[in-house]
């Protein structure tokens, strides 16, 4: 049987269920995240709700929007509270993951970082001792001055 077959894709099943990318929404939440904590979404709001209220209030009877029009108003406000809630919610989860790639990617930076250190410094100390066994310029020369003066003078 092909459906069996690990190395084989399953066939599509047909479902009633609606199909939506998590990623394309994910990015979309963001999206809708970043607008709602802007200064242009409160100024967008505060002239929307304005301008409900001056019409409700001020427009005649039979124009206005309802005749509460403030609950129709407070329903709206709250139908958009309880969708830009979820959606903050999904977009500071999708942070707080590429956070911690970041944070994880850090740290090993940081150790590779620590252990080339390390290694620099062993490396150097080995230097400074062998260093400290050669003969240096000076060491020469001071030893040839005191050559020259221990040295009896050749007549």
């Amino acid at each position: 049987m092909a459906a069996d077959r690990l190395d084989q894709p399953r066939e599509l099943r047909r479902s009633f269920r609606p199909h939506y990318d998590p990623e394309a929404f994910g990015r979309l939440s963001e999206e809708i995240a970043r607008f709602l904590g802007t200064a242009r979404f409160l100024v967008y709001m505060t002239c929307f709700v304005a301008i409900w209220i001056s019409w409700n209030v001020l427009s005649p009877a039979h124009l206005r929007f309802d005749p509460y029009p403030f609950i129709f108003l407070t329903l709206m406000l709250s139908l958009q509270a309880s969708y830009a809630a979820p959606l903050i919610l999904l977009a500071q989860n999708r942070q707080d993951d590429r956070d911690r790639v970041t944070y994880e990617q850090d740290r090993l930076t940081s150790e590779r970082n620590q252990a080339d250190i390390e290694y620099l410094t062993r490396e150097i100390a080995g230097l400074r001792l062998s260093m400290g066994e050669l003969a240096t310029r000076d060491f020469l020369r001071s030893e040839l001055q005191r050559f020259n003066e221990e040295r009896p003078e050749a007549s």
